[in-house]
């Protein structure tokens, strides 16, 4: 009976010195307030979105996945941004193909 009272007594001892030393390793719990309702930690600059903006998006982590208004949000924004970029595209192709047109009809004269 006293082996086990003795196990018993070095296995709190155990705990509790295990405890004093995982609480002086990893603080005492303290954690960030919450973000205030309607705001989000997830950013993308306002304009000329790179890769490395994309990979750095982080979504907060809800029951079941992401938060899916911060998920769609990026989407739109960076369906945005494509757009914006394809439609400059479009017109610099566009304007160096009127740069091309008026440059063959403005030489005149025969090849030949």
């Amino acid at each position: 009976m006293a082996l086990v009272l003795l196990y018993l007594v070095v296995l709190i001892l155990l705990s509790i010195v295990l405890f004093g030393v995982a609480s002086m390793l990893f603080g005492r719990g303290e954690q960030l307030p919450p973000l205030p309702r309607g705001t989000t930690a997830t950013m993308l600059p306002a304009s000329g979105v790179t890769g490395a903006d994309v990979d750095a998006v982080k979504f907060t982590q809800v029951l079941r996945g992401y938060k899916t208004s911060e998920v769609d949000w990026v989407l739109d924004r960076l369906g945005r941004e494509l757009d914006l970029l394809r439609g400059q595209l479009a017109s610099a192709r566009a304007a160096a193909g009127t740069d091309l047109a008026a440059g063959d009809g403005s030489r005149g004269g025969d090849p030949g």
